[in-house]
């Protein structure tokens, strides 16, 4: 790991030392270690000089402490954040709204085992070829092998938002200051606190983590908290590192900047902290080594197939019915073409937006928000193509250009950078490679799904 040869401290220090030196008069810096997840160190820190925001970031090389000027991106902090922000949505409407989903979510798989008496037995029961009974087995198959995930990851996605989807407990406390340390009992945040004007010299951050190592063992402290730098009232707090525990309930010390005295040791929290901790824990799987996540991966990648095949078993099974009528269906038509963009339109989109990462100009104005809007720009495309297209052709389209922009996204990766497939796994660089093998195998998964809607004969015209 990069902590062999440059311990944290230094990868520390010279973060610190870099930011103090562009922002002499920030009040509060936060920086982020690497761990073996992410090679690289991070920063954010207070910036008055800001107009319209006040908070500043960057990110360092994890050996070297080194600032790397990166590409304007979202990366997949768009997809992280999409995921219950909705992004263009205000905030909190759009954290209410994934909330509502959730709770439609658990309620449904609960419901689900309850009412489904021959769940088990229908799990070990899969026909292959024989086609609505095939989807069938399939979705029974799929639902059953998540389950027991579906429900922790739905039930924590809850529970991370407890404070905003319950604040009538938060309210009922009589002060800004005992609902400030509810809140630090879930997450660690030092408030920065008015400097007295008072000049004193920090200590180097090596004595802080040392003092932590001591206390946690080495290469344990994974953030470093510094308020008022340079002020007779700086304070540094040493957060134990996420991944070495599945709770995420914070376990710090804080120190006095400029005399080095331990002020606040914090090394455990009450039952209800430590089990909204152990519940976001779980959801993010930040503690998950390489084996647990690519698990978390395949498990989510069934619920996904699982939503999937439920969406068009339901479109088949009304298909019929209206076939068998003589008549069509405003509702049955609007679902079917949402169907067809929510599968199939949300696969091309995602992989434009790799693609966009890749060939959008480096010194693009607005280029991290130009990606995102090319995501949404293809999607709608996508609902459009299923709007003005019968829906055998939609899907068949939709799914081989996919395949095809997946297929050549490695070939992407090896033009545009110097880390292609054959580079990557030679160096072992798995990360990069297990991307490009992984997007090879989505490709081939949806070359295979349009083969077998374009033989398909029955329900899709």
């Amino acid at each position: 790991t990069a902590s062999t040869a440059h311990p944290s401290y230094k990868v520390a220090q010279k973060v610190l030392d870099k930011v103090l030196d562009d922002v002499p008069n920030t009040t509060l810096i936060n920086i982020a270690l690497p761990t073996n997840r992410n090679h690289f160190a991070t920063a954010f820190w207070r910036d008055s000089q800001l107009s319209g925001q006040s908070f500043n970031n960057a990110v360092f090389e994890g050996n070297t402490g080194q600032h790397i000027n990166a590409r304007d991106t979202k990366g997949g902090d768009f997809f992280y954040r999409f995921h219950f922000n909705f992004h263009y949505i205000p905030t909190l409407w759009g954290r209410w709204i994934a909330g509502l989903c959730a709770m439609f979510m658990l309620v449904a798989i609960i419901s689900g085992i309850i009412t489904h008496k021959k769940i088990f037995k229908d799990f070990f029961t899969f026909r292959w070829g024989k086609g609505q009974r095939s989807w069938m087995d399939a979705h029974n198959a799929l639902s059953v092998l998540g389950i027991p995930f579906h429900f922790m990851i739905t039930w924590s996605g809850l529970v991370t938002l407890m404070v905003l989807y319950m604040p009538l407990t938060m309210h009922a406390l009589p002060s800004d200051t005992d609902r400030a340390e509810v809140v630090n009992e879930m997450r660690f945040f030092m408030p920065d606190t008015k400097p007295l004007g008072v000049n004193a010299d920090l200590l180097p951050v090596r004595r802080f983590i040392k003092e932590a190592e001591q206390m946690w063992g080495k290469g344990s402290v994974g953030r470093i908290q510094v308020v008022n730098p340079g002020d007779i009232t700086a304070k540094v707090a040493i957060v134990l590192a996420q991944e070495r525990n599945v709770s995420t309930t914070p376990r710090y010390l804080i120190f006095n900047g400029v005399s080095g005295d331990r002020l606040v040791v914090k090394d455990s929290s009450g039952p209800a902290a430590t089990t909204q901790g152990v519940l976001y824990g779980l959801h993010m799987g930040k503690f998950a080594d390489t084996a647990m996540r690519w698990l978390y991966f395949l498990v989510s990648l069934a619920g996904t197939a699982m939503v999937g095949t439920g969406l068009v078993l339901w479109t088949v099974k009304r298909e019929k019915k209206l076939i068998g009528k003589g008549k069509s269906h405003f509702g049955f038509r609007a679902v079917e073409c949402l169907n067809i963009t929510t599968i199939a339109g949300l696969s091309l989109a995602m992989t434009v937006y790799f693609w966009l990462n890749r060939l959008l100009p480096l010194d693009m104005d607005q280029r991290a928000d130009w990606e995102v809007n090319g995501f949404f720009i293809v999607w709608a495309i996508a609902l459009v193509c299923a709007l003005v297209h019968k829906p055998k052709r939609a899907w068949v389209e939709l799914m081989v250009i996919a395949a095809i922009l997946q297929a050549l996204l490695p070939v992407l990766n090896a033009v545009t950078t110097n880390r292609g497939l054959y580079v990557s796994m030679r160096n072992g660089d798995w990360l990069f490679a297990g991307f490009d093998l992984t997007v090879l195998a989505f490709s081939a998964l949806h070359v295979y799904i349009a083969i077998r809607i374009f033989r398909h004969r029955q329900s899709f015209k």
